[in-house]
């Protein structure tokens, strides 16, 4: 379990993270190397990084780091342990809130536990910078919401029919029923620089003649094989072999992220880390 700031004044209010959601549409284009490798390279350039897996009953965050948890979500929803109790420190000092694996009753949670889990991380003592949430596939209500109560939602897609259609559909429903109208797209597995462009060109195309969405170009993530051995070793790529080509993409989009606007005040509807930010819209203004 991770311990307390030793050098953190307990009465200074903790900053507000940024949060960014990682989701796909359709399962298989690559998300959660992707959670994983993003919060790896953030950690890496020096950014305090929690990493949650949201993937309630088909959790693997925990497996691809290698890691063996005490408690999972799953604890804390059964009344077992405090959210707290769940985070564990992976590599480089990563933290990493590990979601449970073949609990099937954890993929039938109510949308208010849902929202619920959103609020918990309200009582979350631990100085951040950026969390990064892992969402499951598909746009059930447990993805809509974590997207929802994110600053920031990555699109990860693949050059498959499947990908970008089902990719759509998830912009869809988040605009249309949960107000997400800025959405950042990750282009996974391509050949080359100008295949990833071209990915998000075929989307953008769509989306903006029927959605009311600004879609923006995030970068690409190369065809690799050292990702695929960094993989079977239960590794970051990012840390497993830094030079790899993917290992520099990651490295260039947390470069980017690096650069982007600081969280403002909260926006009138579920939100991670709500207090946090209401503390820091107060010190803004004051």
């Amino acid at each position: 379990m991770h311990s307390p700031d030793p050098t953190r004044n307990a009465n200074a209010p903790l900053a507000a993270p940024r949060v960014i959601a990682v989701t796909g549409g359709k399962g298989g284009v690559g998300k959660t190397t992707a959670s994983i490798n993003l919060a790896m390279a953030l950690q890496n350039a020096g950014q305090r990084t929690l990493l949650l897996d949201t993937d309630l009953g088909l959790a693997n965050v925990d497996v691809m780091l290698g890691l063996s948890p005490r408690f999972t979500l799953a604890d804390v929803f059964a009344g077992r342990c405090e959210l707290r109790e769940t985070v564990i420190e992976g590599p480089r000092g990563l933290l990493v809130v590990p979601a449970a694996s073949g609990k099937r009753h954890m993929t039938e949670l109510l949308p208010q536990q849902h929202v619920g889990l959103v609020n918990a991380f309200s009582q979350l003592d631990i100085p951040l910078d950026v969390m990064v949430v892992d969402t499951s596939a598909g746009i059930s209500d447990s993805v809509l919401t974590f997207c929802q109560a994110a600053q920031d939602v990555i699109l990860v897609v693949c050059d498959e029919p499947a990908s970008v259609t089902d990719a759509y559909a998830l912009v869809k429903v988040l605009s249309r029923d949960r107000g997400v109208n800025r959405i950042q797209v990750l282009a996974n597995q391509v050949p080359n620089a100008n295949e990833g462009r071209s990915l998000f060109e075929k989307l953008e195309r769509v989306t903006s003649r029927f959605l009311d969405v600004t879609l923006s170009y995030l970068g690409a993530i190369p065809r690799d094989e050292w990702l695929r051995l960094a993989v079977q070793r239960q590794e970051a790529v990012v840390d497993a072999f830094p030079t790899a080509p993917a290992s520099l993409a990651y490295s260039e989009i947390a470069r980017k992220i690096g650069k982007w606007q600081a969280p403002q005040g909260p926006r009138g509807h579920v939100e991670f880390f709500t207090e946090r930010l209401v503390a820091a819209q107060g010190n803004a203004c004051a």
